[in-house]
């Protein structure tokens, strides 16, 4: 484990730092400018003079192919996504970015000052921090900007665009937007990242919203189509008065305690349950919060606007909203359940347990119900995202538990460590087969609407890779060894039943009487996983059996439009679905350490 270097924002390690971000910012200045290059000049008054200004008028060749936007946004997030994974490599250095850094040369050391950096430095007392660049962080860049990167590499085969040389109102609309939907999704990336590194809670409302707003934009972006507008707009009105209910337990939160720091936050919710236990405001302003995160990972009840946007949305963009935006729920419910009322400032379990551990059962029952009856497939996938959401939050539930008994529940932070490297690994996996069932759908959606599970009759015989691929999908979604979704469930149960049994078996061994009913009620989270994981089996395999044992309806023969950008996408899901399933010990071995660095106490506990 690697000391922390603090650092001021634009000084020394800043740009080392935040490499990733500041290509992002990059790619989106090259997206502002570079389109919109031409041959405009302007007239020097009182002159015949022109000079040129370079923006607008005729486009020069070089920069005139429409397809210019969407190339920049793919080596930006490539390039972005590379540098995360050479993090990694390369050995991963911790980098704090704070409010105000002094040298010590210059400065000398007052009360509640921090010497830092090995002492060349000094955190004033006031300083804030702003960012944290470590292995959870990091983890979860990995997965925003691998998700965006193959959500963009398809959509370069799902937004139509044609030659420069079309001047007809259809071509040159379609033309004009292609840079608008890129910049949107670089401006996703960015709002993502910084819900990664943040380590205030005003910062992290920052990122969230900005991933939010573009993504609110992406669902409708194909506005002609009513199922867009639609979509976008329940999409935007459930998820602002989300955000609203958020944002004013923010500010319950800073009346009670002053402050959005995380650190601080976590001392004072210590300090408050310690001795009188459970004030009220704090608590209150737990569950605003909660509502607002709660929309962002689709559970229930807050998912209702979910099928509606998926369906509405491209199904790339449907992709980002059940992988990486699901992702950043995620981080805003560990960071406020995990970090800020984390269970070790109750004496036990978690002041949250009970009332966590219902949404999880009432979301992941709920999502595979109204899965069974959903005939729209990306309505389909939609429930099954509400699904997965309640799985992650059964793990939550379960690393709430920590000490249940001082006596049984054994050395806590072993399985708060065990389940955290289960809900990773889970996140990571998610995005090669939820994604990739989505990017089929996508070459299906490119010979007209996908809205019926007959849509997909006979593609087996009309695309068998395209069948295979989706086949894949489909048991790891439900679960089916070898694949890596059986692989990331196993981890999830395993870790829950290690929290609820403890020591339970060292007790029995040593004579001790003990049943099933003496272990932790988080088991039984644990057991109905399994059962509705069981339920989900019905309908990821009817999509199967459509596949390969229906004809191709009359309107939909011979083979799908080609697109060698989102078979590529496509064909790497299917390699990492399969590859992380029969060989998972790098990406756990990465997710463990991950869980380690979001809490290195657990370790000690």
């Amino acid at each position: 484990m690697s000391e922390v270097t603090y650092v001021q924002p634009f000084d020394d390690n800043f740009t080392t730092a935040l490499l990733p971000e500041l290509i992002l910012v990059a790619g989106l200045f090259a997206l502002i400018i570079i389109p919109n290059l031409g041959k405009a000049t302007f007239r020097v008054p009182g002159t015949q003079i022109r000079l040129p200004y370079f923006l607008g008028g005729e486009r020069y060749s070089l920069i005139s192919n429409p397809r210019l936007p969407s190339w920049i946004a793919v080596t930006t997030l490539v390039l972005a996504f590379v540098e995360v994974m050479m993090a990694f490599e390369s050995g991963l250095q911790r980098y704090m970015i704070v409010s105000e850094l002094l040298p010590t040369t210059i400065n000398g050391v007052t009360t509640g000052d921090v010497l830092v950096n090995g002492g060349s430095h000094i955190l004033p007392s006031g300083s804030k921090e702003l960012l944290l660049i470590n292995g959870f962080s990091r983890l979860f860049e990995m997965i925003f900007f691998g998700a965006i990167s193959l959500a963009a590499i398809a959509s370069m085969n799902r937004l139509q665009s044609f030659d420069s040389s079309d001047r007809s109102t259809n071509a040159l609309y379609n033309n004009r937007r292609q840079a608008d939907f890129y910049i949107l999704l670089l401006t996703t990336a960015m709002g993502m990242a910084i819900v990664a590194l943040a380590q205030d809670l005003f910062v992290l409302f920052l990122g969230l919203e900005l991933a939010s707003f573009s993504s609110y934009v992406l669902v409708a972006f194909h506005k002609e189509s009513k199922e867009g507008t639609e979509g976008g707009m329940k999409y935007f009105i459930v998820g602002s008065v989300a955000s609203g209910i958020g944002l004013y337990g923010l500010s319950m939160l800073y009346l009670w305690a002053g402050t959005l720091q995380l650190g601080e936050l976590s001392v004072a919710f210590t300090a408050a349950m310690a001795p009188q236990g459970s004030p009220a405001l704090p608590l209150i302003a737990l569950g605003f919060i909660l509502v607002g995160f709660g929309f962002k990972v689709s559970a229930a009840p807050f998912h209702f606007a979910a099928p509606d946007a998926y369906a509405g949305a491209s199904s790339p963009v449907a992709g980002i909203l059940a992988t990486a935006s699901k992702a950043m729920g995620i981080i805003g419910l560990t960071r406020m359940l995990l970090i800020v009322a984390s269970p070790e400032s109750n004496d036990g379990s978690a002041i949250w347990l009970v009332a966590l551990g219902i949404l999880s059962v009432v979301t992941m029952t709920w999502g595979n119900i109204a899965a069974l009856g959903s005939d729209n497939p990306k309505r389909m996938l939609a429930y099954s995202s509400v699904a997965h959401a309640g799985y992650m939050l059964a793990g939550l539930t379960a690393i709430g538990a920590w000490n249940w008994d001082p006596t049984l529940a054994g050395h806590g932070g072993d399985g708060a460590i065990m389940v955290m490297t289960a809900i990773l690994f889970h996140l990571v996996v998610l995005v090669c087969f939820k994604l990739g069932a989505f990017l089929v759908l996508s070459i299906l959606e490119s010979e007209g609407e996908v809205s019926k599970m007959s849509n997909l009759r006979g593609l087996s015989k009309r695309e068998p890779l395209l069948a295979v691929s989706m086949f894949i999908f489909m048991i790891s979604l439900a679960g089916v060894p070898p694949m890596s979704g059986f692989m990331s469930k196993l981890l999830m149960v395993m870790g829950i039943v290690k929290v609820a049994i403890g020591n339970m078996g060292d007790a029995i061994s040593n004579g001790d009487l003990l049943s099933i009913g003496d272990a932790h009620w988080v088991w039984w989270l644990a057991l109905i996983m399994v059962l509705n994981s069981a339920i989900s089996m019905f309908y990821y395999l009817r999509v199967i059996v459509t596949m390969y044992f229906h004809e191709p309806e009359g309107d939909r023969q011979g083979p799908l439009p080609s697109g060698w950008q989102v078979r590529t996408a496509i064909f790497a899901c299917v390699v990492a679905s399969v590859f992380f399933g029969i060989n998972a010990d790098g990406l756990i071995e990465l997710c463990e350490m991950a869980a380690n660095s979001l809490n290195y106490s657990w370790a000690s506990q």
